[in-house]
């Protein structure tokens, strides 16, 4: 029997939602459409800019609801929902932290646009694939903008060389999260896909225990925390899959819809 209690499903984009090659299943849209019938919120949540989840959801980006910047800010039907933005002291101290550590690549991400100063040509083939507004600045310091992340990149692992120094000099103050194995993201210390989840919660006025959520990384904790119904897929990081209350197959193999078809719409 379909649980008719869930009324609101957050899935991470890269390594749950999309498959190998950063596609939608091939039934998205009809499941999508059965979902919106029975009256339940689908939202992506990923550390990907507003502008590119737009993008990748252009047939229903009008109707859909989007957790981006890994919960820095909620959109829905073009109505900004919620907001967590960091102060630009913190900005500065952040930018600078990260230049120093050789190999960074750093995105600092806007509500208007992401900005960069590096112009290496598979940084930013890296940087295309989540960031489909961004500018080229001279100096990311002199950027005007209201700001809700800074993303760092390194090509050789930010577990290993970049979230130390940065967990020592702002875990205290800031949510660091390692958000894929070459990703890193910094933000405001309230910011999380979880506490997005919580501020609709809230506002929108759905429960824990009707919210179902599925997620691969370590930026997705706050969120499975948050859920019920929370789902590790089989590919997740090793803490995701311990944090989970329960299991779903591999994105290679659409795992959400498997399990949102089975649970749901069966």
């Amino acid at each position: 029997m379909p649980n008719k209690d869930i009324k609101f499903i957050a899935v991470d984009m890269d390594g749950t939602l999309l498959d190998q090659h950063s596609l939608l299943p091939e039934d998205f849209y009809s499941v999508y459409q059965q979902l919106e019938q029975r009256d339940i919120i689908f939202a992506a949540a990923s550390g990907r800019q507003y502008y590119s989840l737009m993008e990748t959801f252009a047939p229903i980006r009008e109707r859909m609801m989007f957790i981006a910047e890994n919960g820095t800010m909620v959109m829905h039907q073009g109505k900004e929902l919620y907001r967590c933005e960091i102060d630009k002291p913190s900005i500065e101290a952040i930018i600078k932290q990260a230049r120093a550590i050789n190999g960074t690549h750093i995105v600092l991400c806007g509500t208007k646009s992401a900005y960069i100063e590096t112009q290496d040509p598979k940084a930013l083939e890296e940087f295309a694939k989540y960031y489909h507004r961004c500018e080229y600045v001279d100096d990311l310091l002199a950027v005007d903008d209201d700001f809700i992340k800074v993303a760092i990149c390194h090509f050789d692992g930010t577990e290993e060389l970049v979230f130390p120094s940065f967990d020592r000099e702002f875990g205290q103050s800031h949510q660091v999260v390692v958000s894929a194995k070459i990703w890193l993201d910094v933000m405001n210390a309230e910011a999380s896909k979880g506490a997005a989840i919580e501020h609709l919660q809230n506002t929108l006025g759905f429960s824990h225990e009707q919210t179902m959520s599925f997620g691969d990384y370590l930026n997705d904790l706050e969120m499975l925390k948050a859920s019920y119904h929370s789902y590790a897929m089989e590919n997740a990081h090793p803490t995701v899959k311990q944090t989970a209350r329960f299991s779903a197959p591999s994105h290679r193999e659409a795992g959400v819809m498997t399990v949102i078809k089975r649970e749901l719409l069966d």
